[in-house]
């Protein structure tokens, strides 16, 4: 206030005396005064967040919220809180992908022998390769629906394996089975916990596991919190690449989901279930 007032009466009376009688320096003054026209320190130091915040936002295509990106930042160097990097998401009219009603899948309408529930929603592990679940679900594109199955490794929630087909079918389901068990190698004594959909129920999808040692696991009739892990991928999934962008052909979809599956989900992102860190960071650091 005081170099304020100066600067007001420099005219009328002497910097130097005004200073005096003040009780000031008039290098005091004269840095105020190089300041003053300049953006404050607090305003620059918005200005580099802001800057920072777009970036990464962008970077992960709006998949992610203040958490996430806080995450993404600290990583790579930036120190900053997760409030500052929300209030910096508010002034940019920033918004992550919001989540939608999902339709469900599961046709258990049928004769085929049903597993009983092995794993009763424990979801915990201690080691890879000791409970997995899988899932189907759908992908509307302008060519019509594509279908998605599943095969998580509930230790990392890493997705080991994934198929893609215009059909729902067994095939479907073995064929992402069946790249989960070449991914793991051995894989004796592992459950493998799905719905009780006709696909899972299968002859064909049965003798898979039965040859590799896999016990069969399957959820309540109705209940999706027994297979919630599976039923959480496919939300982010769908949230976070598919939601929100242009419907694409069958082939851009499939690009879309590898690309979320392989470079983002597994790779990158990070997992509150995994203590924030990826499901391949997770299985690296733990998995002896």
């Amino acid at each position: 206030m005081k170099y304020a007032f100066i600067h007001q009466n420099g005219v009328d009376l002497p910097v130097r005396r005004q200073c005096r009688l003040l009780g000031v320096s008039s290098s005091g003054y004269y840095g105020w005064l190089r300041r003053k026209d300049r953006p404050g320190v607090r305003h620059e130091r918005q200005s580099v967040i802001d800057r920072s915040v777009q970036q990464a936002f962008e970077r992960r295509r709006a998949r992610y919220g203040s958490p996430r990106l806080t995450l993404d930042l600290v990583e790579s160097g930036f120190r900053v809180a997760e409030n500052t990097v929300a209030a910096s998401m508010r002034r940019l009219q920033l918004v992550a992908k919001a989540g939608r009603k999902f339709k469900a899948t599961t046709n258990s309408r049928h004769a085929l022998p049903v597993a009983a529930n092995l794993l009763g929603q424990d979801f915990g592990c201690d080691r890879a390769n000791q409970k997995w679940c899988g899932d189907i679900t759908y992908l509307w594109t302008d060519q019509g629906w594509l279908y998605l199955a599943v095969v998580l490794d509930l230790f990392s929630r890493r997705v080991i394996g994934w198929s893609m087909d215009s059909r729902m079918t067994r095939q479907l389901v073995c064929d992402a089975m069946g790249m989960a068990i070449t991914a793991r190698g051995q894989v004796d004594g592992t459950i493998m916990h799905t719905d009780r959909g006709s696909q899972y129920c299968s002859h064909q999808c049965q003798r898979l596991l039965s040859k590799h040692g896999l016990r069969a696991s399957m959820s309540g009739r109705g209940n999706c919190y027994d297979n919630a892990c599976a039923e959480s991928f496919f939300h982010s999934l769908k949230v976070e690449a598919i939601h929100g962008e242009t419907r694409p052909t069958h082939a851009a979809m499939r690009e879309r989901v590898f690309e979320y599956i392989e470079t983002d989900y597994n790779v990158r992102r990070h997992h509150t279930a995994n203590g924030k860190l990826s499901p391949a960071a997770f299985e690296l650091k733990y998995a002896a």
